[in-house]
């Protein structure tokens, strides 16, 4: 891959990691705020309360894969292997990388991977 190419990866993929942790810590907070206010409700608002806190902390494990994701794939950009199907050592197509910049296998390899192959 162009140094160029990589630059241009590299900073989408930064300002991603960034939007990412700033999302999980705000969901973190958000977390522990729950956590202060649950003793003043009554039992409506805390099962209410319950429900809200346990889908953040759904999305934010969500979003932790993701970061995941992110920093590996920014790992492969310093250690010169990004761009590169990670399973079978292929070239992942630009697009691909376009639409999911962070993907550590081709779509073949992907497909295979879904179907549990």
């Amino acid at each position: 891959m162009r140094a160029k190419d990589l630059k241009y990866f590299k900073k989408k993929l930064q300002e991603k990691r960034t939007e990412l942790i700033s999302v999980v810590q705000k969901t973190e907070n958000y977390g522990r705020q729950i956590d202060s206010e649950v003793e003043a409700m009554d039992i409506a608002d805390k099962a209410s309360s319950s429900y809200t806190k346990e889908f953040m902390f759904s999305k934010s494990d969500t979003d932790r894969q993701l970061l995941q994701a992110v920093v590996g794939a920014l790992s492969r950009i310093d250690d010169g292997t990004y761009g590169e199907c990670t399973n079978c050592g292929e070239s992942v197509d630009r697009k691909r990388l376009e639409a999911v910049p962070w993907t550590p296998l081709c779509l073949r390899c992907q497909e295979e991977a879904e179907q549990g192959r």
